[in-house]
């Protein structure tokens, strides 16, 4: 069984809403499933999986920017900050922090039920307890 946790988290890595499809699903069906508990902010942070046009459509209709690189066969660049996309590393450091419980780097539970359930309780031990 093969997964993929999708997160949002605030300013200083913190997960606030988790997500987790199958492994072999895109990553647009997360950020589909993420976008209407988005907080308000004024850029995101995501990784090359995030980029779509439809995605980004949705962050301006609310009122945000995207702050997410274009793929790389994207027949138009797209611009986004640098200097703002090197503060990911705190979403990467939360994902290696989860990672430290065992139960969740090896997806332990098969139940697609109990998985999420350890990945928030890993969450609410290491970063709200």
């Amino acid at each position: 069984m093969n997964t993929k946790l999708h997160a949002i988290c605030d300013s200083q890595g913190r997960p606030l809403n988790l997500f987790v499809t199958a492994g072999p699903v895109s990553d647009y069906i997360g950020a589909r499933a993420l976008l209407s508990s988005l907080p308000k902010v004024d850029w995101p942070l995501g990784d090359r999986g995030y980029d779509a046009d439809w995605f980004r459509d949705a962050l301006k209709d609310n009122g945000i920017g995207a702050c997410i690189p274009g793929r790389k066969q994207r027949k138009t660049p797209v611009k986004y900050d640098k200097r703002r996309y090197k503060r990911r590393n705190r979403i990467e450091i939360m994902f290696g922090r989860l990672k430290d419980w065992r139960r969740v780097a090896t997806c332990y539970d098969r139940c697609p039920k109990v998985f999420p359930s350890a990945i928030a309780l890993a969450a609410t031990v290491i970063y709200w307890l």
